[in-house]
């Protein structure tokens, strides 16, 4: 079946609320969409959000790459040949994970409607559902406990902290939160780059024995080295994400001693859901698990990074709360979310639709 029409736009769309990491505040985000459309009417659907911040592309490179004409090519191309497309799209669109994403995600989507399964039984399913995290912001601590509450009402029970201005300040957040929830919410940490290792080592100290899960991007990346003062033990709990991008980051954070225990694989940093599953395997092969996050983004890309997450035996965590602070999307479906834990909806393809 060949592919009749290819279409590339942005949205902006704000958030619920505004939020505060490390190093920006975010108040709305822009997503790209790339629609791909078969003779047969049958529609795929792609979306990127990348952050210049870590892999040097923004929405507006990505559109501007995807309206480019290069996907004009594709008309009257057989979409059973969609892993051949990705390739020549990546030796295209060397180095723009956001712009590969979109094509990646897309051609997944509509391949897999085409033959009629989603995504993950395409790979093989390995996991049914795991409980995904919803993160706050840095504020106080009574606005954050409060936000909790909120949170741990709707059926979550991990939170995801943002961290990185003021260590002692996370030291008490995290012992608050901790504290009160008496062991019903699992309190992970993404420290957004923003500690040196002697703070790092302080915050591990200080929290140890109130159960904090996880510590994401402790570190700036490049001091990568300077884990090494860390425990073994200390560094398996560290998630690895500003600093890998892709497989070949991938290799070089798996040379032992390893300084992070767990992968933060992003589609908008591999390049879609190829770029992933090349990490993973690299990932499984050095032991290492994989905690599957992502940035503001639609249920699209969303539910491409659960497909990709649940077809890896090495899949421990998720943080793919990214579409739930969208105040629209163009899309509906793509997951179903029950007590915190995220299920795919066994629909062919994302198993996504137009709202």
């Amino acid at each position: 079946m060949k592919i009749k029409s290819v279409r590339a736009w942005a949205e902006k769309l704000p958030l619920t609320k505004t939020y505060v990491i490390a190093y920006k505040t975010i108040s709305d985000t822009e997503i790209v969409f790339l629609e791909v459309v078969l003779e047969n009417g049958l529609t795929g659907l792609g979306a990127a959000n990348p952050f210049a911040d870590v892999v040097g592309e923004t929405p507006e490179v990505t559109l501007a790459n995807l309206q480019s004409g290069y996907l004009d090519n594709w008309i009257g191309k057989d979409i059973r040949n969609f892993n051949h497309l990705i390739s020549l799209a990546g030796e295209h669109f060397p180095k723009l994970p956001g712009t590969l994403a979109a094509i990646d995600i897309a051609l997944h989507d509509l391949f897999c409607q085409y033959i009629g399964i989603p995504i993950v039984d395409f790979y093989g399913r390995k996991i049914q559902a795991l409980p995904t995290s919803v993160t706050l912001g840095i504020k106080d601590t009574a606005a954050m406990l409060e936000e909790a509450k909120e949170y741990y009402k709707l059926g979550f029970k991990i939170l995801k902290i943002k961290t990185g201005l003021d260590v002692d300040q996370d030291i008490e957040r995290a012992i608050t939160l901790t504290d009160h929830f008496k062991g019903n919410m699992v309190i992970r940490v993404d420290a957004n780059q923003g500690y040196s290792v002697a703070q790092l080592q302080h915050f591990i100290r200080s929290t140890n024995g109130y159960g904090v899960e996880l510590i994401e991007q402790p570190m700036k990346v490049g001091l990568e080295t300077e884990l090494a003062l860390l425990s073994s033990d200390e560094r398996k709990i560290l998630v690895a994400d500003e600093s890998l991008l892709n497989a070949g980051s991938a290799l070089q954070l798996s040379h032992p001693p390893a300084p992070y225990g767990v992968f933060n694989i992003k589609l908008m940093k591999s390049g879609g859901i190829t770029g992933a599953k090349e990490i993973a395997v690299i990932a499984k092969n050095a032991g290492i698990q994989l905690f599957w996050g992502c940035n503001d983004e639609s249920i699209v890309s969303i539910a491409a990074a659960l497909h990709a997450a649940y077809s890896c035996t090495n899949t421990k965590y998720l943080d793919l709360d990214g579409s739930f602070d969208l105040s629209k999307d163009l899309v509906e479906g793509g997951f179903i979310l029950k007590d915190g834990c995220m299920i795919t909806n066994g629909l062919p393809g994302l198993g996504v639709k137009r709202g």
